[in-house]
């Protein structure tokens, strides 16, 4: 294979763009066992005093993802994320005006490798979301396993991240007064299986759990299309029934992360590695569906609003695809 490297006078304005994506990657894949090994190697030097105050703190702090998290508006504001999103370019885009004396659900599609769109528009300020939707606070739900790994739970959950669960998200959309947004990955990580450039399958037919939240809660749902999510790696073939997606699949439903085998390109060329490609990212908000509060929601209600939900997201694709470059011809798949 002919490696194509990277050229010596590249502005240093890219190299900054590179080098936040370097340790936003970083972040994702590795920083949560590099903490957890950080916390029990003190223990054995004369430092050992931090990880036993902070093994304290954690205790007591325990239930905090599920209570809201623990946003710092100083690290949601960091330069670096303004690098980040200037590398692909991300852009979010309202369509319509919300009401920041209400709580919403807001679900984001696709899911991706990395989620790279959820997490500058939900996590940070970098693409402008407190301005385009004043009143509104955003949170983003994470795999609760992320959040039992030290240090790193209160990285994550200064940007925003709270837990995947039903307590979490009963937290949120329970606040009196409004203003709080609940961002879901809809597909999880599972749908990250099928994220390559030209995918547009979202793993949706059978998901209601987010619908029967908002049912539930009488919270309007609002579909999130994020185009270009799927074109920023590459994944090594892993169609069903393959060793592969065997493999992939039963880790997902042991551990809760599928493990997607992706490339794209390095730190300094561009043939190899696991950076994203530079390929602009376009997160549509579209308009709330307005939702009855049921506290006890039949299957029938469920279905009916899980349906009218996916004919709103396919209305908000079709509307916007020509515009970010999506043939004519593709739709979206539902299974």
């Amino acid at each position: 294979m002919k490696i194509e490297f990277a050229p010596r006078s590249i502005p240093l304005e890219r190299r900054l763009q590179t080098a936040s994506v370097a340790q936003w990657v970083f972040s994702f894949l590795a920083l949560a066992p590099c903490c957890i090994g950080i916390f029990i190697g003190l223990l054995f030097t004369r430092f050992w005093l931090i990880s036993v105050l902070y093994g304290a703190w954690w205790a007591y702090d325990w239930d905090r993802p599920s209570n809201g998290g623990r946003k710092i508006q100083l690290i949601r504001n960091w330069v670096a994320w303004r690098y980040m999103r200037n590398y692909f370019p991300i852009t979010l885009v309202k369509t319509v005006d919300l009401d920041p004396t209400k709580n919403y659900i807001f679900g984001f599609h696709p899911h991706g490798v990395l989620v790279a769109g959820a997490f500058i528009n939900f996590c940070t300020e970098a693409t402008g979301f407190s301005k385009l939707f004043p009143g509104l606070n955003p949170h983003l739900m994470l795999l609760d396993l992320w959040f039992r790994a030290p240090f790193f739970r209160d990285y994550v959950m200064s940007g925003g991240l709270v837990a995947s669960e039903k307590e979490s998200a009963k937290y949120i959309l329970s606040k009196p007064g409004g203003g709080n947004v609940l961002t879901i990955a809809v597909g999880g990580a599972r749908e990250a299986l099928d994220a390559r450039p030209g995918a547009f399958t979202l793993l949706l037919a059978h998901r209601k759990g987010f619908v029967r939240l908002a049912l539930q809660h009488g919270v309007p749902l609002v579909p999130v299309f994020s185009f270009g999510e799927n074109e920023l790696f590459d994944q090594v073939e892993n169609p069903p029934g393959s060793w592969l997606r065997c493999t992939q699949e039963f880790l997902q439903r042991f551990m809760g992360v599928s493990l997607p085998l992706f490339h794209a390109r390095g730190i300094f060329q561009y043939s190899f590695g696991l950076l994203p490609y530079r390929q602009p990212i376009f997160t549509v908000v579209g308009k709330p569906i307005q939702v009855e509060k049921k506290p006890n929601p039949s299957q029938e209600e469920v279905d009916e609003l899980h349906q009218h939900y996916m004919e709103e997201l396919s209305k908000l694709f079709e509307e916007h695809k020509l515009g970010y470059k999506v043939p004519e011809d593709k739709h979206l798949t539902f299974v």
